[in-house]
C-alpha cells in the first residue's frame, strides 16, 4: 500500500445536463399543473377562512 492510495478518493465529476428542446404539448402541460396548483391554494385560503369543518375528536375532562 502506497502513500498515495490513502485517503478518500475524489468523486468523478459528472457531465454537465444538456438543454432539452420544450415543445408546445410540454409548455401547456406545465401552465395546466400551475393553473390547478393556484387553484388548489385558493382553495385552501378560503377553506381555512371559514374555520374547522369538524369539531369532534378526542374530549378531554377537566378532572386529573
Amino acid at each position: 500500500m502506497s502513500g498515495r492510495e490513502g485517503g478518500k478518493k475524489k468523486p468523478l465529476k459528472q457531465p454537465k445536463k444538456a438543454e432539452k428542446e420544450v415543445d408546445d404539448e410540454e409548455m401547456a402541460h406545465k401552465q395546466k399543473m400551475k393553473e390547478q396548483a393556484k387553484a388548489l391554494a385558493d382553495a385552501k385560503v378560503k377553506a381555512s377562512q371559514k374555520g374547522p369543518l369538524v369539531s369532534g375528536g378526542i374530549k378531554k375532562s377537566g378532572k386529573k
